[in-house]
């Protein structure tokens, strides 16, 4: 999550599940420590989100049938970062 998702409550929850929380501390609170290596990683992931959803098959989920729609999706993964 972003930094606009920085509250003690939901660091918490996340904690409480078992998972690390990968939030970057907001200018105005305490500094605390995460990793930066994977925050980088998932700007990278919803950059790929955001390029796929320019595909409009994919954004509007057209396809109903599962294999289809991952099939659709592979396929404009492939044309994304083919090019």
């Amino acid at each position: 999550a972003g930094k606009g998702y920085d509250s003690p409550e939901l660091i918490q929850a996340i904690e409480q599940q078992g998972a690390q929380a990968v939030i970057p501390p907001r200018n105005c609170e305490r500094p605390r420590p995460y990793d930066k290596a994977r925050y980088r990683l998932r700007s990278r992931i919803e950059r790929c989100f955001a390029k796929l959803k320019q595909w409009r098959r994919v954004a509007t989920r057209y396809d109903r049938c599962p294999t289809v729609f991952l099939s659709a999706v592979a396929l404009a993964a492939t044309v994304i970062f083919w090019l």
